[in-house]
């Protein structure tokens, strides 16, 4: 099992730290709080399902969009 640091999950998806805390407390990137001074972690299993998912939307926003388009052309 890994975990890495708030710092290196920015490094990874290249991020601001204000922009990745957000994704903790909003439960969209889910992260553990460890020792006495409460440090965020995130397990790299947790990492990977956070970039599937945005993937995921990313395609059924593509999809949607393109179904839009197709839509107003056949009109």
């Amino acid at each position: 099992m890994h975990f890495y640091t708030l710092d290196e999950v920015c490094e990874i998806l290249a991020i601001e730290k204000p922009q990745a805390y957000s994704l903790v407390r909003s439960g969209s990137l889910r992260a553990i709080k460890l020792g006495g001074r409460g440090q965020w972690r995130v397990e790299e299993a947790e990492l990977r399902a956070f970039v599937d998912r945005a993937y995921a939307e990313t395609e059924a926003e593509i999809h949607a969009h393109n179904s839009a388009r197709t839509a107003e052309r056949t009109r």
